[in-house]
């Protein structure tokens, strides 16, 4: 006979949600209007997710009503807007372990031992875990996080520093005109290296990019960086060889690479749902996975006509707190309430119904 697993120091919830990100946040607001408090787990330190942690100061023009605004102000009046709601959060770890109980719930196990029993998980872990793709150069990686960055958190650290910015796409572009533009952190020099003349990021970008080398304020080399240089332990020079075959030596302070991030689905991929190009197939009603009680919300998921944008990700966690219902409170019938017009929703959220007299 097997004696049935008891977890004497899990916490006990209605709902988990793996990944802090715009999406998870908002996940939390969705599932508080119904009266669900959830706890939010994520491997960064912070919350954020993606926008915070790869362009905290870069612009987002598409979120409704909201004309334009940078990840981080984007994370904070999420984390306001979800103050009434009492999530906790459980950061710096990852979930390394969901079980299924006898009595239906979910028993979740993070890296730093934190233990819950669910009745529901929500998946809103963006691209799974943040690896960047990293430059193939073999030897480069004794300088990351001294001379060799994937990633800019404090600009201020590369003010007159000579820069070699390697990559073609939006971040690349983005932090090449940053860093030459008028500001406390300017460079001393930005040199831009791509693999080739054209590229992914926006349009009026690579113009700026353009017109900033005619005037002599950057440059920009059309080719891959294929080796280094080094005195005394300290990276001194890239050799970047060109589409002409010849292999230029280009100084430098500091490398600066932005080639994407590499969809890395971590643990999730060992949790049994089912998978389609490192992506969670859900169903549009409820954005449920395969396994019940599990749903996926944001770029984590995938589904005909999807679309890898924050206010997608936004509808799908109405969605799903709703699908969820069935399992949190499957004798209670859920209706749709406005926050506008319900005074019961204005009591969750802790304000005073509004007198249309």
């Amino acid at each position: 006979m097997t004696t049935e697993r008891t977890f004497p120091n899990a916490i006990e919830t209605d709902a988990v949600i793996v990944g802090a990100g715009p999406v998870g946040l908002f996940q939390v607001f969705e599932l508080g209007l119904l009266e669900v408090k959830a706890h939010i787990i994520d491997a960064l330190a912070y919350p954020g997710g993606q926008p915070v942690e790869l362009y905290p100061d870069k612009p987002i023009y598409d979120i409704p009503a909201i004309p334009v605004c940078t990840g981080k102000e984007l994370t904070d009046a999420l984390m306001k807007q979800i103050e009434p709601f009492g999530a906790t959060f459980h950061l710096g770890q990852e979930v390394t372990e969901v079980e299924r109980q006898p009595d239906g719930r979910f028993h979740v196990c993070t890296s730093k031992g934190t233990e819950f029993l669910t009745k529901t998980i929500f998946i809103a872990a963006g691209v799974g875990a943040f690896q960047p793709r990293k430059l193939k150069v073999e030897g480069l990686e004794q300088f990351e996080g001294s001379q060799l960055f994937y990633r800019v958190k404090r600009p201020e650290d590369f003010a007159g520093k000579n820069l070699v910015i390697v990559g073609g796409g939006d971040s690349a572009l983005d932090w090449t005109l940053d860093f030459t533009a008028d500001t406390a952190h300017k460079a001393e020099s930005v040199i831009l290296v791509h693999r080739r003349d054209g590229f992914r990021a926006a349009p009026a970008s690579v113009q700026k990019m353009k017109a900033l080398c005619e005037q002599h304020k950057m440059q920009f080399l059309v080719g891959q960086i294929t080796g280094y240089e080094e005195t005394g332990g300290k990276l001194t020079a890239v050799k970047v060889t060109g589409g002409d075959g010849v292999t230029r030596s280009v100084p430098l302070d500091v490398l600066m690479v932005f080639f994407g991030l590499s969809p890395k689905l971590g643990p999730i991929a060992e949790w049994g749902l089912q998978i389609e190009r490192k992506q969670l197939v859900v169903d549009t009603e409820k954005f449920s996975t395969s396994e019940p009680g599990i749903f996926a919300v944001g770029d984590i998921n995938t589904y005909p006509g999807k679309k890898k944008l924050i206010l997608s990700g936004f509808h799908e966690c109405a969605l799903a707190a709703f699908g969820a219902m069935d399992y949190i409170f499957p004798e209670k019938k859920v209706f749709l309430q406005y926050t506008t017009t319900s005074p019961k929703l204005h009591k969750v959220l802790g304000v005073e119904s509004p007198n249309f007299d």
